[in-house]
């Protein structure tokens, strides 16, 4: 008796490359008696009309759950002894499943087939040397049937009964790397094989715009992070240097042999550097948290200081632009706050002293850490020192390097921006959690963002106008949670927070939770937050809109 099949075809918002692949894939599956199955990842109306229109089954997710959801759908809602895999952007070749189903008759003991991923570049030019693979999935291992390494995921058919050996696709794993950890597990199993089928062969397509040289880049880039990402998960990631080698043979790649892939190779390269210098969250962590520990040091910190110092350079011409804006802002009265460590009393003395230099009217009030915690021991700063009275409060640790004209620059633009919750941005060889308190830069030159989020340390401003809704502060310790709690706090009532890149500061004393357990914060944020609303981390971590330019006085 025959093998029977179903075909599985993944798909979220691309109507044209689904019509392509389903105009070959509908004919040699109609022949053999097989069934298609369109999973559309999220509401997307024109990839269920092109289905219909060509009279394939589409299960259709509510809302997107990522690629290995949607394959993990269609081995629930198909019935075939082998699932064919593939991209919504194939077109496969004639004989294709011919050549699956007579593989996985004669290689009985094989759960895993692929087969020819042929690269095909349309409607632009793509010179190319040759001495690369092409800029999207391909596979060629020859013109024999043979066991392979791998079956990338545009070309894999699978036994079902392999998912009741070894599981089902892990949906926690982002695109790129979401087929390999299936295969990990597989070749741990006692069926450990995975067939290369000559004669299986498919197109892997890009058209149009996309098959333009900056979206191949961008594609490239987003693969670049993941592949990385997936890497430091299995635990073979290589180190910066040998990261920073491969960008620069990619970089040299394209105008010396004349080869459109060394952008694309280039770009893949930075993407993994980028996904190396800005770790993903751990999943695992709490969502109140960035999941990171931000610190930042060795090599890393070496390339984050070159990496400033050029970002100094671009952002000069937007610096001179708010320092102007800082000399004509009115004279505002900004009360200041922080307590003092006796190891930190140098440095504290430098910030004060710029603090003072400012020409705003600024009241400096400090206090040892004694036994209480920094909320603690705020809150009893503002009894003493009440911020009523002043039109900014300024919460400052003890450790931060702050640039020149920092106080001026900052109010300055905090006012023109109407910003009511400011912090200024970490440089990006400070130690920071939250990724988007880094300084963004280029030569654009990012002067402020609208965020969702800022942190309670190591430098936050507060306008009058949200002393109401946030002082007093609680009574904590550590404070971790309470900068998510504020966030949703703003959010409810319409306050606007943001990052002001233009006056970064430095914060490398110690990294996070150097002076207390962070098991302990961590506690504490928990309880804090079970009875309030928070932002969660993936909402935190964004920004909502950048300024490149201040807006004229009001």
């Amino acid at each position: 008796m025959d093998t029977t099949v179903s075909i599985a075809i993944p798909t979220r918002n691309r109507a044209g490359y689904l019509r392509t692949a389903l105009r070959s894939i509908v004919p040699q599956a109609r022949a053999a008696g097989a069934d298609v199955l369109v999973v559309v990842d999220g509401p997307d109306p024109a990839s269920e009309a092109v289905a219909a229109e060509l009279g394939v089954r589409a299960v259709v997710h509510e809302a997107p759950r990522g690629l290995n959801a949607a394959r993990n759908t269609a081995i629930a809602q198909t019935g075939g002894e082998l699932l064919a895999f593939v991209d919504d952007d194939v077109a496969v070749h004639p004989g294709w499943l011919a050549a699956l189903r007579s593989a996985a008759a004669a290689e009985p003991g094989v759960d895993c087939f692929t087969g020819p991923i042929v690269a095909r570049i349309e409607d632009h030019a793509f010179p190319m040397c040759g001495r690369e693979g092409p800029p999207v999935t391909f596979l060629d291992l020859g013109r024999a049937d043979v066991d392979a390494p791998h079956a990338w995921g545009a070309n894999m058919t699978i036994r079902r009964g392999a998912f009741e050996r070894v599981g089902r696709f892990d949906e926690s794993r982002e695109l790129y790397g979401d087929e390999q950890e299936w295969q990990d597990r597989l070749r741990a199993s006692a069926r450990p094989r995975i067939r290369y089928v000559a004669a299986a062969r498919l197109d892997h397509r890009r058209a149009g715009d996309d098959a333009r040289l900056r979206s191949l880049m961008r594609a490239a880039r987003a693969r670049g992070r993941a592949s990385r990402r997936f890497d430091v998960h299995r635990g073979t990631a290589p180190g910066l240097a040998a990261e920073l080698r491969v960008l620069a043979g990619c970089v040299a790649h394209g105008p010396r042999h004349r080869c459109a892939n060394g952008p694309v190779m280039a770009a893949h390269s930075a993407g993994r550097l980028e996904a190396a210098l800005r770790p993903a969250p751990d999943p695992a962590a709490p969502d109140f948290l960035a999941g990171v520990s931000g610190t930042v040091g060795g090599r890393r910190a070496a390339l984050r200081r070159a990496a400033d110092a050029l970002l100094d350079v671009a952002a000069l011409p937007v610096r001179a632009r708010l320092r102007r804006a800082g000399r004509a802002t009115p004279r505002r009265r900004v009360l200041a706050l922080a307590i003092v460590r006796d190891e930190h009393r140098d440095r504290w003395d430098r910030i004060a002293a710029q603090l003072r230099a400012s020409r705003h009217d600024v009241e400096v009030a400090t206090t040892a850490p004694g036994d209480r915690g920094k909320f603690e021991n705020l809150d009893a700063l503002l009894s003493a020192h009440p911020a009523g009275a002043h039109d900014w409060l300024l919460v400052c640790d003890d450790d931060v390097v702050l640039p020149g004209a920092f106080l001026d620059d900052l109010v300055a633009a905090a006012e023109r921006l109407d910003l009511q919750l400011a912090q200024p941005a970490h440089r990006l060889h400070s130690h920071a959690a939250w990724s988007v308190t880094r300084r963004r830069g280029g030569w654009a030159g990012s002067l402020a963002r609208e965020t969702a989020f800022v942190e309670i340390g190591p430098v936050t401003l507060v306008a009058a106008a949200a002393f109401g809704d946030l002082l007093p502060f609680p009574p904590l310790r550590m404070g971790w949670g309470l900068d998510v709690h504020w966030a949703a706090l703003a959010r409810e009532r319409g306050l606007r927070l943001g990052v002001v890149d233009a006056v970064p500061v430095l914060h490398d004393a110690a990294p996070a939770a150097a002076a207390y357990s962070r098991r302990d914060a961590e506690a504490e944020a928990r309880a804090f937050l079970a009875t309030r609303p928070y932002l969660p981390r993936d909402e935190a971590n964004r920004t909502l809109r950048v300024h490149r330019r201040l807006p004229a006085a009001g």
